[in-house]
């Protein structure tokens, strides 16, 4: 797994110039990366969502666009658009900001539905269709999606269907005071993101990801995930559970994880690690349990206690 490492270490330690005492938020990030996943990042304004996006991206040398959500945003502003060429007397296809290798979909439930609905194919399927025309999305593709957690106001929440889509969700959470404070020294003259550079290029990155499936998951942690996923479809405060996306997302992840500490095999601390980032927000609380504030994090945290945790045998060879 040294090759994978050789990928994600210096990734960390790059953004770690920009991202100050986040390293686990960052690590997450990356596993959602080398799984060729996307991330929504739920938090609250200026906590470093934006920036996180823009150091990952110039870190790997990708091509990088924002997408600012608004309420008037029509798909055609994200996918792209066809204009009639009058000299050619041809259609020309006007490519769309998604068509980057790292997009920052930010503030994404303040658009319509309609709007959210134009990333469905281009994160599934890695192309958009515009007219009839299907065009391919550069390689590698990650979606960084934002929203605020706190404001409902002129927001759209996202449909199932969209949430399903992001293999995970993750808080970024304020600093703490001393990290707060290093963040101040940091931009005393200049911001760190105009101090960093490409650190991995592109194929190295591709070579990681097709390295990562030869991670090795036991029988035993397969039913391990099977199971939790199991318990979120019949939780007494879950209204719908997770599909099996969230099984795959699950084993991806955890095969992500284990590769960047270093092994070849999954064990379970790292499926309990990520079960919540990948599952929760699949979940739909019941009306009931909603009022009680029940959260998809605390059905979570309750199922990882009580599913039991496989034992060990010896490895198959």
């Amino acid at each position: 797994m040294e090759e994978i490492q050789a990928v994600t270490n210096p990734l960390i330690e790059n953004i770690e110039h920009v991202i100050i005492g986040k390293r686990e938020v960052i690590e997450l990030i990356i596993v959602g990366l080398l799984s060729q996943g996307h991330v929504l990042i739920e938090d609250v304004p200026g906590v470093g969502k934006t920036m996180l996006a823009r150091a990952l991206a110039k870190s790997l040398g990708c091509t990088f666009r924002r997408i600012q959500f608004t309420p008037d945003m029509l798909p055609s502003d994200v996918t792209g658009v066809s204009i009639f060429n009058q000299k050619t007397r041809e259609f020309e296809f006007r490519p769309g900001p998604i068509m980057a290798q790292i997009v920052l979909t930010d503030e994404i439930n303040r658009a319509t539905p309609k709007t959210q609905a134009a990333l469905l194919e281009a994160m599934q399927e890695l192309q958009v269709t515009v007219d009839g025309v299907t065009h391919p999305l550069p390689r590698p593709f990650l979606v960084l999606a934002t929203q605020n957690p706190i404001e409902y106001e002129g927001t759209f929440p996202l449909p199932e269907a969209q949430l399903d889509r992001f293999l995970m969700r993750i808080r970024l959470g304020y600093p703490d005071p001393d990290d707060e404070i290093a963040i101040l020294d940091s931009q005393q003259y200049v911001h760190p993101l105009t101090q960093i550079g490409q650190v991995v290029d592109v194929e190295e990155l591709t070579t990681a990801q097709e390295k990562l499936k030869d991670v090795y998951v036991d029988p035993l942690i397969k039913r391990y995930i099977v199971e939790i996923v199991t318990q979120t479809r019949r939780h007494p405060d879950i209204y719908l559970g997770s599909s099996p996306r969230g099984s795959l997302a699950l084993y991806r992840t955890g095969q992500a994880r284990a590769a960047m500490l270093g092994r070849d095999y999954v064990i379970p601390d790292d499926i309990k690690a990520l079960a919540t980032p990948t599952l929760a927000h699949r979940l739909i609380i019941s009306p009931s349990a909603r009022l009680k504030d029940v959260t998809g994090e605390a059905v979570m945290r309750e199922i990882l206690a009580t599913v039991p945790v496989p034992g060990a045998h010896v490895r198959p060879t």
